[in-house]
């Protein structure tokens, strides 16, 4: 009698184990189950058009310089410069670095309002960035200072150019590599005097020519790669960005009005203060 007992509860362990295997298999998933997230569509043909934004958010600031070459004293970090370069980059006074000055000391062109320049914009305020295409140019508009580049596509660049003809954003002209990789060369800018390379003073000269190759990897994504090419500055050739990743926007999205205004840093001169005129953290009396 003892064994059948034993038999039988030994069955209905098995049959109670498969009805519960077999209802966790063939049960639809909880509420609250995670759903995979589907995989990105694929990159369309010859098209980086859309609305981008870099990402992590935030990373497009770029206070120490461009992302991947910060002037933040790492030896792998350290331009080759030029005797000249050198030269210039110690006349600079900038607001960040190992050089920086106090405000109010500094001489960075950008603080009286002067344009960026290229290819500064690529790694100043670097926020949302609308790419648009049309059959001849490609058109790239920058939130900060709302200013904007045109890429003429498949001609040659201009050489021997006058003082009056430079531009503080170059002459870019783009070619298709490959299905989804544009890339663009730009030259003809403004002399050391007129721009800088990026916030800590690093120099640019007027025989400057930037690569950048503009990979978009599939639908959502976006990559820039910028390589510096200044032989009156840098003795070779060297990478600034090594592809910055972007991520594309809703093309419903409100990009946000960022403005440098003469006017508004008067008052905060006036109402806040700096530490060159003895009123740094001082508001004036009502």
């Amino acid at each position: 009698m003892p064994n059948r007992v034993v038999i039988s509860f030994m069955v209905t362990m098995v049959v109670t184990s498969f009805a519960v295997m077999t209802f966790a298999q063939t049960a639809p998933p909880r509420s609250g189950a995670v759903k995979q997230k589907a995989a990105p569509a694929p990159a369309p043909n010859h098209d980086i058009s859309g609305l981008w934004d870099p990402t992590p958010s935030g990373a497009g600031i770029q206070a120490q310089g461009p992302l991947h070459m910060r002037n933040d004293g790492k030896p792998e970090h350290e331009l080759p410069y030029t005797p000249y370069g050198m030269q210039v980059y110690k006349s600079h006074k900038p607001l960040e670095g190992p050089i920086a000055v106090a405000p109010g000391l500094d001489n960075d062109p950008r603080n009286i309002c002067e344009p960026l320049g290229f290819p500064r914009m690529n790694w100043y305020n670097l926020w949302s960035t609308q790419i648009v295409q049309t059959e001849d140019k490609v058109l790239i508009l920058y939130q900060y200072d709302q200013r904007w580049r045109e890429i003429v596509m498949n001609q040659e660049l201009p050489k021997d150019l006058l003082d009056s003809e430079r531009r503080f954003y170059g002459y870019s002209v783009g070619k298709w590599v490959d299905d989804t990789t544009l890339v663009v060369q730009t030259t003809g800018m403004m002399p050391e005097d007129r721009v800088w390379l990026d916030s800590t003073g690093r120099p640019l000269g007027d025989q400057l020519r930037v690569e950048e190759r503009f990979h978009r990897v599939n639908h959502d994504r976006l990559e820039l790669t910028v390589t510096i090419d200044d032989p009156k500055m840098y003795t070779r050739p060297w990478v600034a960005m090594d592809k910055f990743a972007f991520k594309l926007l809703s093309p419903d999205t409100r990009v946000l009005e960022m403005l440098c205004s003469p006017v508004d840093q008067e008052r905060y001169n006036k109402e806040i203060g700096n530490t060159v005129n003895g009123t740094a953290g001082k508001t004036n009396e009502h």
